[in-house]
C-alpha cells in the first residue's frame, strides 16, 4: 500500500469528507487527514503548518461550493503561497457547470501545482489514481 504523509479535505459536507477517508483509507497508507469546513479555516492552517516548518499536505481535495470562503477564493490565495513542493489539488464538485471547469483551467495555467477537476460523487478508483498521481 502506498504511503502518504498527509491530506487534506477542504469541504463542508461532513458526508463527503467522511467518504473521502474511508476510501482513502483503503488505498493508501496517511500518517494525516487533515480536514476543514470551508476555505479559510484550511489557508489558516496551511499557513500555520508552513510557519512551524511542518509539511504542507500532499493532496488537496476540494469542493468549490463552500461558506465563509469558497474553493476558488482558496486557491486565489493558496497559489501564492511560496511552497517548492508540488501539491496535488483536486476540486471535487457537484458543479456541473462549464465555467466551473474552465475556471479550473484558469487555475492549471497560473500555478505549478497539479490542478484537477472530479464531479461529485467521487469514486474509489479516483481516490486511486489520485494518490498514484502524487
Amino acid at each position: 500500500m502506498k504511503k502518504i504523509d498527509s491530506v487534506c479535505i477542504i469541504d463542508d459536507d461532513q458526508i463527503v469528507v467522511f467518504g473521502i477517508k474511508k476510501m482513502l483509507g483503503t488505498v493508501v497508507d496517511c500518517e494525516n487527514i487533515f480536514t476543514y469546513g470551508n476555505g479559510r479555516l484550511a489557508l489558516e492552517g496551511i499557513r500555520e503548518m508552513i510557519e512551524e516548518n511542518n509539511e504542507v499536505p500532499s493532496i488537496i481535495f476540494l469542493d468549490i461550493n463552500m461558506p465563509i470562503m469558497d474553493g476558488w477564493e482558496f486557491l486565489e490565495e493558496f497559489i501564492t503561497l511560496k511552497l517548492d513542493k508540488k501539491v496535488y489539488i483536486n476540486i471535487v464538485t457537484s458543479s456541473i457547470d462549464p465555467c466551473d471547469k474552465q475556471k479550473s483551467e484558469t487555475f492549471k495555467s497560473r500555478t505549478h501545482h497539479t490542478i484537477e477537476y472530479k464531479t461529485k460523487p467521487i469514486r474509489r478508483n479516483e481516490i486511486e489514481e489520485i494518490t498514484n498521481a502524487a
